[in-house]
């Protein structure tokens, strides 16, 4: 069997957005019990991660690392178009992901007992972005 389900993330701007609710919300609906679950996000300017969700700095972290890795307004890149958050934003999806694959067991996605989904918008403005949801069960 196969369901599909798209959500809407509205962003506050770069940062973190966890999804792990909806994400798990749509393999319910599937009535999966076992199969795998396809998390993608439409946009080359956000990306997907599976991270640690207990200790919120490790997020921080992460950005911070991101920020020092991928400086705004650097001016190596030529592309800024849409401010000088936007070849930053670019690198930072391709050095992440924009599709996460995840077991389904028990008619539930299997995350590990520290984990979460999270939507990581690199751009600085607010943005509404596209994730689908898929199920093979």
């Amino acid at each position: 069997m196969y369901h599909a389900q798209e959500l809407t993330v509205s962003t506050r701007g770069r940062g973190f957005h966890d999804i792990t609710p909806e994400v798990q919300q749509a393999v319910a609906a599937s009535g999966a019990r076992q199969g795998l679950c396809t998390v993608f996000l439409h946009h080359t300017s956000a990306s997907l991660i599976l991270c640690e969700n207990a200790d919120p700095d490790v997020r921080k972290d992460l950005e911070a690392f991101f920020a020092r890795l991928v400086k705004d307004g650097d001016p190596m890149f030529q592309h800024d178009a849409e401010g000088p958050d936007d070849m930053p934003a670019h690198v930072r999806t391709v050095l992440t992901q924009n599709s996460l694959s995840i077991p389904i067991q028990d008619g539930a996605a299997k995350l590990g007992t520290w984990q979460g989904l999270y939507v990581w918008e690199h751009r600085t403005a607010p943005h509404r972005r596209r994730v689908t949801v898929s199920v093979l069960g």
